[in-house]
């Protein structure tokens, strides 16, 4: 056997047969449809590299397109890995700017139009000139709604007709919307500048227009492949068409039950439709789970197997891959603000168990729900990293630590070793290992730079891990430039933290343990889901944070968003399965509303008159306002001392541990037992077992402080 037989051989040996399927294909167009954790990106780079390895193609004539940064930055790290060398792995729009810039010049007169990554400022002044009375919040909608036209190909004069075709909400009025979009054109033409859409069309138009550049551009790049294929959005279809002119070369890879980003102009029709436009393409699936345990796969599978649509014809069925693990659970909390404490309890928990905190998520469908998460976890002095806040390397305290290095680098902190040269050059800036702070803020900018330590760590391993690699190990010197080529990558490390993250943002990433919270109806599907085709998205999105999920996943919502406040149904997606934990009942018929969003309240008689109690707090208390019970105001006096205490301790709102009205609730009734503290408004299982000991030693005449003392205990 050759050498290049053995190298072919020992790519291919950890190949599952449909992966190497998938590698093996012959050259032309290949469509790999493959399901969340079944080892897609191993099947792309391992397919770049058969394909150099076997001699038909070079690592330079190689472009490999991605969705993020990140994902970009790993596939060139496994090329790397795998031996290969010079391929083009980077995404759409860092792919079509490198082609801009090279080749783009002459056509704009010697001189590019300068990117802007904020185009807010001119929509601001398009909608001025178009003279439409804008806020900022409704100039944010304008600029999401023009980066929608432009990604999917409909300009101004078009965008009447096309969103009344397609049956889509504009942010104002259609036509206003029409003029403020060829003001903002007309707004970047004169100020000399492009957005990022025009990146992308520009290029197409430069491959399009100019044999010269067409030419250079097909001969140096003849293999593409095409990660996230579902995600794909016509203008950037439309920049791959141009970059493959009459060749088929090209391997798509995608999941149509992922298809998640129609808002930005997103659609799978491309991925739907590639077997019909490439009638000998290659057709593989990949359906074997090795990321999620049995009981997640078994979950994600009941999910996505009741969805409908063209997407649902191309769904994958997953088989688990990996040993049983824990059952999904699953709960209800009395609100929004139980949830949040509960969930931070539960992650201090677990990493006081041996699980790290960047191994964890808490997952929601909006990115307000964020706060009350931080809140919480910073409470319990728990570091998170909220995905889709700063870029990592545009960080200040990043920023600083890096000029940090770079400055000791040319000092005689330089020469010494690594390991030393990092924590020494740091220790400038105020970062010392043993000095974390206990939360919030402060204690995220630790993790951010502890993150840089690590990854210095992993630089030395690397290198020292790699044969090709002789010689002493790399200085400070080496790692800065390691940090350079990262950041201009945008290829962050891990930092140490609980993720906090939309389910938008976790599409690509996994975690050992997830919590996907406010499952409500109403807040997932989201109340804008109107038709059947948003409300399959919304089912989509709940399947993607459900396979983020290696081992242990929970699911959870709170019966009210506000303490005291209307009750909430669980998801429509989630009550006809009847998890334990959750109600079950039936899944309204797809595209239509519930019939009502208010639950059918029991009829309650006041205990003092007999009345039907219609007022919410009245219901709460069991009485009406005219027939007060007798409270005990010496054991409410107590209470309210007692949740001063602990909220002071616990660092929230007093309104969290329990509200005036189940104080007084519990001072009119004076419960004597769990099962009679439990039936009173606002003291769900969770509160019961963490402060009802407390709350009965108070109602049967305890000391404040003993109570105070047994809440701590509970927690």
């Amino acid at each position: 056997m050759s050498t290049r037989d053995e190298a072919i051989h020992l790519l291919l040996s950890g190949l599952d047969p449909e992966q190497r399927e998938a590698v093996t294909a012959d050259p032309g167009p290949v469509c790999v449809l493959a399901g969340a954790g079944t080892g897609k990106t191993r099947a792309v780079t391992h397919r770049i590299a058969y394909r150099v390895l076997r001699g038909d193609i070079r690592g330079q004539h190689v472009t490999a397109v991605t969705f993020t940064a990140r994902a970009a930055g790993e596939m060139r790290d496994r090329l790397r890995g795998l031996g290969v060398a010079g391929v083009n792995a980077r995404t759409f729009h860092s792919a079509a700017l490198r082609q801009l810039r090279y080749f783009g010049t002459r056509r704009f007169g010697g001189q590019l139009p300068e990117l802007v990554d904020s185009t807010l400022k001119f929509t601001a002044i398009a909608a001025a000139r178009a003279g439409l009375q804008t806020s900022r919040a409704k100039n944010f909608d304008l600029t999401t709604e023009i980066e929608w036209a432009a990604s999917s190909l409909i300009g101004p004069d078009d965008y009447v007709s096309a969103i009344a075709a397609l049956g889509r909400d504009a942010p104002a009025a259609p036509e206003d919307v029409a003029k403020v979009y060829a003001a903002y054109i007309e707004a970047k033409r004169r100020a000399g500048v492009m957005d990022f859409a025009d990146v992308l069309a520009y290029t197409a138009d430069l491959i399009t227009d100019v044999d010269a550049a067409a030419d250079q551009i097909r001969n140096q790049y003849r293999f593409f492949v095409v990660d996230e294929y579902q995600d794909v959005t016509p203008l950037q279809q439309r920049l791959l068409d141009a970059w493959l002119g009459d060749r088929d070369d090209v391997t798509v890879v995608g999941d149509a039950s992922q298809t998640i980003y129609s808002f930005t102009g997103a659609t799978s029709k491309y991925l739907l439709d590639f077997t019909r436009k490439h009638p000998d393409a290659a057709l593989v699936r990949l359906v074997r789970d090795y990321r999620s345990t049995p009981q997640v796969v078994g979950l994600a599978n009941q999910i996505i197997g009741e969805s409908k649509g063209r997407e649902a014809k191309m769904r994958l069925e997953l088989i688990g891959q990996r040993p049983d693990g824990p059952a999904v659970t699953a709960e209800v909390f009395s609100d929004e603000a139980e949830e949040a404490d509960m969930i931070a309890r539960r992650c201090r928990q677990l990493i006081a168990d041996g699980t790290g905190a960047s191994e964890i998520a808490v997952l929601y469908r909006t990115n307000a729900q964020s706060q009350a998460y931080e809140e919480a976890l910073a409470s319990y002095g728990v570091p998170t990293v909220v995905t889709g806040a700063a870029r990592f390397f545009d960080r200040p305290e990043v920023r600083q630590a890096v000029i940090a290095l770079r400055s000791a680098a040319k000092t005689d902190i330089g020469e010494l070793p690594l390991a030393e040269a990092v924590p020494t050059a740091l220790d400038a800036v105020g970062w010392r290992a043993d000095a974390a702070p206990s939360g919030g803020a402060q204690r995220e900018a630790w993790e951010a730079v502890a993150a840089l330590v690590a990854l210095s760590e992993q630089f030395l391993e690397h290198h020292r891990a790699d044969p090709d690699k002789d010689g002493p190990d790399p200085d400070l010197d080496a790692f800065c430039a390691e940090l350079g080529r990262r950041a201009a990558e945008q290829h962050a490390p891990a930092v140490e933290g609980v993720t906090l993250a939309s389910l938008h943002a976790a599409k690509g990433l996994e975690w050992d343990a997830v919590f996907l919270v406010g499952l409500a109806d109403g807040t997932l599907p989201t109340t804008f889901a109107r038709t059947e085709t948003a409300l399959e998205e919304e089912r989509r999105l709940l399947y993607v944070g459900i396979t983020r999920a290696r081992e242990k996943l929970q699911l959870s919502y709170g019966l009210a968003r506000n303490s005291g406040g209307r009750e909430r149904r669980l998801s429509r997606f989630l009550a006809p399965l009847g998890l334990g934990g959750f109600p079950k009942t039936p899944e309204p018929a797809p595209g239509k509303p519930r019939s009502s969003s208010k639950k059918t309240a029991k009829v309650l008689d006041c205990s003092g008159c007999g009345k039907p109690l219609t007022d919410a707090r009245d219901r709460k208390l069991g009485h009406c306002a005219d027939c007060p019970a007798t409270m005990d105001e010496e054991l409410f006096e107590r209470l309210r001392e007692w949740r001063i205490s602990v909220a002071k301790i616990d660092a929230k709102p007093a309104f969290t541990v329990f509200t005036d009205v189940t104080l007084i609730a519990i001072a009119e009734r004076c419960p004597s037992s769990d099962t009679q503290l439990a039936e009173l408004h606002g003291i769900g299982k969770s509160k019961l077992d963490k402060y009802g000991p407390a709350v009965l030693h108070l109602v049967n005449g305890g000391a404040v402080e003993d109570a105070v003392a047994l809440s701590t205990e509970a927690s």
